[in-house]
């Protein structure tokens, strides 16, 4: 930001000393500085004269903030804080210091980008984790399936009391009836108490462990990742293609892992059983009902189900 001073050096002289009596002459009755004033009687003329600069950055971004233009368009010398002047007296001297201070927009922007930074998602929209939403909301949005909000509202609250509980929960409904965004719900709610949390929609991100077969480094990190986070949802599970290496080497690994240490959950559209099923047989070794059974050990009795009824919301 230009400084008064700066501005005032590019005129000629004559105009200079006129422009800058005008300015100071409307810095000093503006009622920012009336007021400094009357707070402070020991600041004379001498001490505003020789402050003259920090008095106008003063003014000027107060008045910027009075007219906020958002965050992303801050004019002030330094984006998301203004000048507070802070007055000392000592003895006969009075000084004027100024420091710079974060404004409630840049201080929520912070908060905002702490709890996303908890967050790892893949392969999920992320507007579903771009506002906070209340509980509020979540149960207006669609009272058929408010028992099932209540539920999740307990666990979040038992959670954030107690830390991650033994057992993660399992969504269960049909198509477009806003299990993903309750996860998201859960995961934003629990990230600002701290917890880490990862989301991965399964169709996807099936395909994209392929792609890692050339990047052994990066799968093992990505494997790590799920299996150390707070919470883990594997979302949409039972609509991934699936192959006896993503069932028994990468799902199983993880929540071999998991079990007994950090809760899973999960959003199908499947029940318990039409999942075992779906573990049960794979394109490349078909029926497996041995291989399905061992994944619904690590899942069954480590989850409580919710029934997620409502309307299709998906185009509404």
């Amino acid at each position: 930001m230009e400084s008064l001073s700066d501005m005032l050096k590019q005129m000629p002289k004559t105009d200079w000393m006129k422009r800058a009596e005008q300015q100071a002459k409307l810095v000093l009755e503006d009622p920012m500085i009336l007021k400094l004033r009357e707070e402070h009687p020991a600041l004379d003329d001498r001490t505003l004269k020789v402050n003259m600069n920090r008095l106008y950055q003063y003014v000027r971004e107060y008045n910027h903030c009075a007219n906020c233009p958002g965050l992303e368009n801050c004019p002030n010398d330094m984006t998301g804080h203004y000048t507070v002047l802070n007055v000392e007296e000592t003895g006969e001297q009075t000084y004027i210091h100024e420091e710079k201070t974060a404004c409630r927009k840049f201080i929520a922007k912070q908060t905002q980008d702490a709890i996303r930074s908890r967050i790892r998602t893949f392969h999920i929209d992320e507007q579903a984790l771009s506002r906070e939403h209340t509980y509020a909301d979540i149960l207006r949005t669609d009272l058929q399936r408010a028992k099932a909000v209540d539920q999740l509202n307990d666990y979040v609250i038992r959670t954030a009391e107690e830390g991650p509980l033994k057992k993660g929960l399992y969504l269960q409904g049909s198509f477009g009836t806003g299990k993903t965004f309750l996860m998201c719900y859960m995961l934003y709610q629990l990230a600002k108490k701290g917890f880490t949390g990862a989301i991965v929609y399964m169709p996807d991100f099936a395909e994209d462990l392929k792609g890692m077969f050339g990047d052994p480094q990066k799968l093992r990190e990505t494997i790590e990742l799920l299996k150390e986070t707070d919470l883990l949802v594997f979302d949409d599970i039972g609509a991934e293609n699936l192959n006896p290496w993503l069932r028994d080497h990468v799902i199983g690994a993880i929540l071999n892992y998991r079990m007994n240490r950090k809760p899973t959950f999960f959003t199908s559209n499947y029940d318990l059983n039409a999942l075992e099923k779906h573990f049960s047989f794979t394109n490349k070794d078909g029926d497996e009902e041995f291989k399905g059974q061992r994944i619904m050990d690590r899942i069954r009795p480590y989850v409580e189900v919710l029934v997620i009824d409502g309307k299709n919301k998906r185009g509404a």
